[in-house]
């Protein structure tokens, strides 16, 4: 009787112990579970300008909890320690700290990716000085010989569009000024060679030629000084408050015209007094030209200017008119020695020349 009521009592007393044990553990689950239930909901992520700390995966709340609820509790009386973590509990604490590495390990992507691209961008538009001396200006360069040695009506094999954007990047990347003047440096090299050339001409060829030197350099500025367009409005205006076309004419005007005004104006006046000796398109070109280039020269021939530029010399009077009238019919008389007919009159009706005779006759008798 007593062995079996021992037995039963320390079996009655192990089973209790054990019971107790399990109640323990199963009271510590649910105040974590009570305890995450009662946790708020999740706050959304502040905005990117904000910078809190960083907050804590889902995982390791739950274990701050659980263990916070169990601190509270704490072991009862005369039960001992408390039990080792089971299973179940290893498992969260091992995902939780592999998910906390994650997360503290992690990095952000978006900034770096962010940095990196607009660090590349930037330093893949950047143009240093190497690069404008290398790349850009060598460009400019061979467009600018192309058009100031082309022909009248020639057609030149370059991209307009090409060296519009070389300028427009130059500018922009400061490059305003060593460009204008390795144009200006350019422009002026071309001339002085004309101006040799010019000097070398016979007699006979230096009007032409002259006339040749102009129209082919009036003509490249047409196309020039629209290429450069940024660099005269952001910088030449701007700064050196010039016009680039008015640079550029000044150039010729100096390095050319200036140099041979005094061999080209005689040879003006001797082929004015002999008519034809060369050709009126010629002559009316030069005559104009030098007055755009330096109006004051019309002082050197007046009645040389006047004939091709209006308002030269003074309003005519009465008392000349007979003069007038006889540089009219001295004009007349060289245009038929030079072979310059009355015109084609065959498409006249019949009776129109007998009538035009007779009222000229009438009106002067």
């Amino acid at each position: 009787m007593e062995e079996s009521m021992e037995e039963e009592e320390g079996g009655g007393g192990g089973g209790g112990y054990e019971a107790m044990m399990d109640d323990q553990n199963h009271n510590n689950w649910e105040a974590a579970m009570d305890g995450y239930r009662q946790q708020p909901p999740p706050q959304p992520p502040p905005p990117a300008s904000s910078s809190p700390s960083p907050r804590e995966p889902p995982g390791v709340q739950l274990l701050a909890v659980a263990a916070a609820a169990t601190e509270r509790k704490g072991p009862k009386e005369g039960l001992g320690p408390p039990p080792e973590a089971n299973g179940v509990t290893m498992m969260m604490m091992k995902s939780c700290d592999a998910a906390a590495a994650k997360v503290a390990t992690a990095p952000t992507p978006s900034a770096t990716i962010n940095i990196n691209t607009s660090t590349s961008k930037f330093l893949m538009n950047v143009i240093t000085i190497e690069d404008y001396k290398s790349t850009y200006w060598p460009k400019l360069d061979g467009a600018i010989d192309q058009l100031l040695t082309q022909s009248p009506g020639d057609y030149i094999p370059i991209s307009y569009e090409q060296i519009y954007s070389c300028v427009y990047k130059c500018v922009c990347q400061q490059h305003s000024e060593q460009m204008y003047s390795d144009l200006i440096k350019k422009i002026t090299n071309h001339l002085e060679r004309v101006s040799k050339e010019l000097q070398a001409s016979p007699p006979e060829l230096y009007i032409e030629r002259f006339n040749l030197a102009l129209g082919q350099y009036m003509g490249a500025l047409q196309s020039i000084v629209p290429l450069f367009i940024y660099m005269n409005k952001f910088y030449i205006e701007t700064k050196l408050n010039r016009d680039l076309k008015d640079d550029l004419i000044k150039l010729f005007t100096e390095h050319v015209a200036e140099k041979h005004i005094y061999s080209l104006m005689p040879l003006l006046l001797e082929a004015q007094s002999t008519p034809f000796q060369i050709t009126p398109s010629t002559m009316a070109n030069i005559v104009k030209g030098l007055y755009t280039l330096r109006p004051e020269w019309v002082q050197m021939a007046p009645a040389l200017f006047s004939k091709f530029i209006p308002n030269i010399l003074p309003p005519a009077v009465e008392s000349e008119l007979q003069q007038y009238a006889a540089q009219d019919q001295k004009l007349q008389r060289d245009l038929l020695q030079n072979g310059f007919a009355r015109g084609d009159q065959s498409r006249k009706r019949a009776g129109e020349e007998l009538a035009y005779s007779v009222h000229i006759r009438t009106n002067f008798s």
